[in-house]
């Protein structure tokens, strides 16, 4: 195999490369491109290729194909954008993928397309699938059925020829397969059989080739790590002091007996949400998405430990449970059913197919899913769903376990629990020349969630062929503090500063108040389908709020039981007058000065007046920060699961 020098990046390979890969021109292609109608920069074609990449079953697939052309000259390789899942389109974030190579499309050109059964590529459809809410075995069994004989031909090995046949019909030498999440094992499979097509390799959050794992261990086995780099540096004081045993008491208590809590939706109206093992686990994994979502999770897992009060962790569970988007839970399934190794017989009858993976979680050691059980494990597995899956196909896809040392750079969120650093450690083992970035601070999908350029700077580094420099700042941002534990009753909330009595803590409590509608209202923005939206939310113990780029607009909004807020802050102004009230709180009104970084008014008949900055979560600056890390999102986005 032709050797490249080992400095970082994708080095210059020597001349002598001509003589070993037969040269071609992308620009003699029999792919017909057009302007493609959402704006320039990009051409739009289709490739009809084998439903079936070895001819046994007949019939096609249109992929939906996107180039964009190098800069200079006539590319002869090509950057390939990969997206999650599976089952997600790739071909909405083709701007995103060009905005993330950056200069290296100078001389590059840049592949995007849904794979097969995706997007515009043939999406598959399953009447069962049409509420994202009601998800249950038996519909994805049903849906196997209905897709026919050809349901076993969505794995990743037939994207891996997929892209081979694009390669071939637009004359590329070599390919840089860039994958996100699910993306990287398609680009690492690739790389495994057309290894002389491959001139390197980007995978940000990475699931190895014969990945996941039925049982998740190294995400259980993260866990205690993530919840650790929450609360270093001190951030977590006077939240708590371990945050892993306050996990530990939850779960233990949730697992003997579940229990109710209120939660206020959108609307202000009043849920009850189910708490047991199985949803705090959904709460960790989701914050692998939305850091705000982990900044809650200490704070949240104290309160409900120590005080039993589950108000924080019920909305919590409430924001993990809504859907993601973007993925078609067809594909899915008929990639993950098909392709994954589950502990049973696929000849065997669906439950008794249950039964067996369900006693092969439970013969595992205890502490592979500690402080979880292994009921736990199994529940929140795709093992339930995929015991139904009408197997098309007699055992998983076989990998032939080599991947070529080409140049790579793995991207690895430090957070991140759905592809844990430990599988990004595995797959960079078995690449010599491979480079590993690990990011602080940043959970799944690296590129389109860390909080610094780290990865951004790495990647440009990478593609330049220069030597990539690790992360060096591990400090959480102030954005990122894990947020204070919620006051269980106005009683226990300090008067705020330079004020004293019911409306000094009534003051403290509109400061905390207007903190948490910050931090939760650019939570859910920042994960909602559209970042230029306004989005609605409950408050922790009544009322509601809405946010956008704009500002924050509070309806009664409470986090402190007994002291409601109404009103608005938002951009365009300095001044910014609220209404107090409530069953405990010391009614009137009160001013929040941006400027003069004040928060002032009469409440209860007294004139009271603080700093907004002394405890360093002005809501101003919230709100600022919330603008620059919307307006990073908006550009960065990627997505992927």
């Amino acid at each position: 195999m032709l050797r490249v020098v080992k400095h970082g990046g994708l080095a210059t390979v020597a001349a002598l490369a001509g003589l070993l890969i037969a040269t071609a021109s992308a620009a003699a292609t029999p792919i017909a491109f057009v302007p493609c109608a959402k704006g320039p920069g990009f051409a739009c074609a289709h490739l009809t290729v084998p439903v079936d990449p070895s001819g046994q079953i007949p019939g096609t697939v249109t992929l939906s194909v996107e180039r964009k052309v190098a800069i200079t000259g006539t590319a002869t390789e090509a950057i390939v954008g990969l997206a999650g899942g599976p089952g997600q389109s790739a071909i909405p974030f083709a701007t995103d993928f060009a905005q993330e190579m950056g200069s290296a499309l100078a001389t590059r050109d840049l592949i995007v397309f849904d794979q097969r059964g995706t997007g515009s590529s043939g999406a598959l459809s399953c009447p069962e699938f049409a509420n994202p809410n009601i998800l249950k075995p038996a519909l994805v069994g049903t849906c196997g059925t209905q897709l026919g004989p050809t349901r076993g031909l969505y794995e990743s090995d037939d994207s891996v020829a997929d892209i081979e046949a694009i390669r071939e019909a637009l004359g590329y030498n070599q390919l840089i397969l860039y994958g996100t999440s699910y993306g990287t094992k398609v680009a690492l499979r690739y790389a495994e059989q057309y290894p002389t097509h491959v001139a390197g390799l980007i995978l940000d959050s990475t699931v190895p080739p014969n990945g996941p794992d039925v049982y998740s261990a190294t995400t259980f086995a993260a866990i205690p790590g993530m919840l650790a780099k929450l609360c270093a540096g001190q951030a977590c004081a006077g939240v708590t002091n371990d945050p892993m045993a306050d996990l530990t008491t939850v779960v233990t208590r949730l697992d003997a007996h579940r229990v109710h809590t209120r939660v206020v939706g959108p609307d202000g109206s009043i849920h009850n949400v189910r708490l047991g093992p199985d949803a705090i686990f959904n709460i960790l994994v989701s914050g692998d998405l939305a850091p705000l979502l982990r900044a809650d999770l200490p704070a949240a897992l104290h309160a409900a430990a120590v005080h039993r009060d589950y108000a924080l962790l019920g909305t919590l569970s409430m924001i993990a449970n809504q859907p993601e988007g973007g993925i078609d839970n067809e594909l899915y399934f008929a990639t993950s059913c098909e392709e994954n190794y589950y502990p049973w017989n696929r000849a065997d009858p669906p439950a008794q197919r249950a039964s067996e993976a369900l006693a092969a979680f439970a013969a595992q050691p205890a502490s592979t899913f500690a402080p979880f059980s292994a009921k736990t494990a199994y529940d929140e597995s795709d093992a339930p769903y995929c015991a139904d899956w009408p197997f098309a196909t007699a055992a998983p896809e076989p990998t032939n376990g080599t991947l070529p040392n080409v140049p790579t750079l793995i991207i690895s969120g430090a957070e991140d629990l759905r592809t844990p650093t430990a599988d990004a450690q595995a797959v960079a083992a078995q690449i010599p020349d491979a480079t590993l970035l690990v990011v602080p601070n940043t959970g799944h999908s690296v590129l389109g969630t860390e909080p610094t350029n780290c990865a951004q700077n790495a990647l440009q580094a990478f593609l330049a062929g220069k030597q990539v420099a690790q992360c060096t700042n591990a400090k959480i941002p102030q954005t990122l503090y894990p947020v204070p534990d919620p006051p269980q009753t106005l009683h226990g909330v300090r008067a705020a500063s330079g004020t004293s009595g019911l409306a000094g803590r009534t003051l403290q409590a509109v400061l905390e108040t207007l903190s948490a509608a910050v931090s939760t209202g650019v939570d859910d923005f920042l994960n909602g389908s559209s970042l230029l939206a306004t989005v609605r939310f409950g408050g922790l113990r009544a009322g509601w709020a809405s946010f956008s780029l704009h500002g924050v607009h509070l309806h009664a909004y409470s986090y402190v039981r007994g002291v409601e807020v109404s009103g608005a802050f938002a951009g365009g102004g300095t001044r910014f007058t609220l209404t107090i009230s409530g069953s405990a709180a010391a009614a009137g009104s009160v001013i929040l000065d941006t400027k003069a970084k004040t928060l002032s008014g009469t409440l209860g008949g007294v004139f009271v007046s603080t700093p907004t900055d002394h405890t360093g979560q002005s809501a101003a600056t919230a709100l600022a920060s919330a603008a620059s890390a919307a307006s990073r999102a908006l550009a960065l986005r990627l997505g992927g699961s």
